[in-house]
Order: C-alpha cells, then structure tokens, then sequence
C-alpha cells in the first residue's frame, strides 16, 4: 500500500516531528537510553558539577565542586581527562595562591582560555598548560551563586547568579549586570544557534525558559517538561537540558519534548562531544562522570 508524503509526515509528527531525523542524522532521539548506552565513565572525582569538552586537545575538562556551596576553602580544582574518559590530570588547573579555585562551577572556552565560574569571580586557564592566566573579581556587586558561563563570538563573557536571580556580563575585564530580578533563577546558559541568543535554563519550580540578546533584550523561549533545571547544550538544532527533578536528559526540538537518557543521578552541567555525539553527565553526589553514546 503506498501512502502520500503529507500521510507519511503526520504519522512521524505524532511520533517526533516530520524534519527531526532528516535535519539530526547522526543522532538517535527516538530511543529511552539505558546503561548500555555509557560508553564510558570516569570515577574518583570529588563533586564534578560541569563538564566542557575541547575539541582541539579531543580533552573533557571537569570542574570538581568539593566542598560545595559557597565556602573558600581553596580546595576547588579542574580535572583534565582524554576523550575516553582517561584522567590525564586530575588537579590540572587549580587557580594560585591569591586566588585559588574554591568551588568552580561552570566553564566555557574562548580561544586558548579556559574560563570557569567559581565563588568570588571568574578564572581564566590556558587550557593546554592548565596556568591561571586571568581573574575576574565580582566582589564589588551582590553576589548570590555564581553557576554557568558562556561567551558571545566577540569573548565577552555572560555569568548566572542563581542566587541573585542575575546575568553579568564580562567585557574586556569589566563586569556589570545585564540583567537583573529575572522571573526565575538562571542556572545553565548556552547560546541558541537557531536564533543567536543565549538561553538560560531555570532553576527551581519554575519551568519557563528565557532568552536574551547582547543588548539585554529579553524573550520568552518555551515552558519544558521536567524541573530543577542545571546544565543546558545544544546539538544542531536539539536542545539537551539536564533536569534533576527526575534525574533525566530532555530533549526539545520542532516543538516536542521527551526524556533521552533516565540518568543514575541527579545530572548537573552537561557537556557534549558533537564530533561523536556524546554527552558527559556529571554528578555532585556520586563523585563521577558519565559518558552517554547517542549516535545511531
């Protein structure tokens, strides 16, 4: 029996969306992942709250929370593993003796730097020598919980306040707010490649998601399924969101919206390997790290 193309695609739309696997070939989004889909994961951390993968070293960067919160304990440090998930070093940027790393959150490469959120401000590394080459201090504004980071294709840096409800933005070493008392606490940001903003992910009940230009102009994206939002990437056009209300991966994409990947934990800050499509999934309570395979 043979059936028109306008019958085909209203069947595949009820399923995912009739354009989702011819625009994401390399991806399979049909498919509830399970364990076996862990192709690797990398143990004895101490409280990994983000990964971030470089493609140029084929190198996981993994930000180890430690103690936590917003103690200065100086004991935070950035472990540096191949793309299997081998430690190549496991205290391999720790900030100096002035500024040490307390408790580095999220992280995002701009050229050969490194840049990590953490406690009092933000830390710049080189990321094939692991040297602090930059700090930023925050200390003159109200700081809550400095959490996520990403960077405009100009390097100025855009920071969440969870705690303050708050975007800053970085420019050539100055630091001002962007925004300020958002409808519900930023957690995860990325840059939206289908419409060049930055999205952030809400923490908390809330499960709107904003989005915002450079300019501070300020947008409602889409109200998503799931709950205590944290780390947020983009695949092509997919959008993968680590929700913690029920320790899962979503996906959104042509409007639709399910669970990838039942995690093992709760799931922080994501990163992803686009090369292989993998996700590496950290979490703070299981000192661990796993690498999830979701290509066809």
């Amino acid at each position: 029996m043979k059936y028109s193309a306008a019958i085909v695609c209203l069947f595949t739309i009820l399923m995912w969306g009739c354009e989702s696997t011819q625009n994401e070939p390399g991806l399979d989004l049909t498919t509830v992942q399970d364990s076996t889909n862990i192709a690797y994961t990398i143990t004895d951390l101490e409280g990994p709250e983000a990964v971030r993968y470089d493609p140029d070293q084929k190198a996981y960067f993994i930000s180890n929370f430690t103690g936590g919160g917003n103690t200065q304990d100086s004991t935070g440090f950035i472990t540096k593993t191949d793309a299997e998930g081998n430690i190549e070093e496991l205290e391999f940027m720790t900030g100096t003796k002035q500024v040490p790393l307390h408790a580095p959150r999220g992280m995002f490469i701009v050229d050969e730097t490194l840049w990590a959120a953490d406690v009092l401000g933000v830390h710049g590394f080189n990321k094939n020598t692991g040297e602090q080459t930059y700090f930023v201090d925050f200390s003159e504004f109200e700081i809550g919980f400095l959490n996520d980071i990403s960077a405009d294709e100009n390097g100025a840096l855009y920071v969440t306040d969870t705690g303050t409800s708050t975007v800053f933005k970085v420019e050539n070493g100055d630091v001002s707010v962007l925004l300020e008392d958002l409808p519900n606490a930023p957690n995860g940001i990325t840059l939206n490649p289908n419409t060049g903003n930055f999205l952030l992910a809400p923490w908390g009940g809330d499960q709107t998601f904003y989005e915002f230009n450079s300019s501070g102009e300020v947008t409602e994206y889409a109200t998503l399924e799931g709950g205590n939002f944290d780390g947020i990437e983009f695949i092509e056009n997919v959008l993968f969101s680590a929700s913690q209300q029920d320790s899962s991966i979503r996906i959104y994409h042509s409007n639709l919206q399910n669970i990838l990947i039942k995690t093992t934990g709760r799931p922080a800050d994501i990163g992803v390997n686009t090369h292989l499509n993998h996700i590496a999934v950290p979490y703070i309570a299981l000192n661990k790290v796993e690498i999830w395979d979701i290509s066809k």
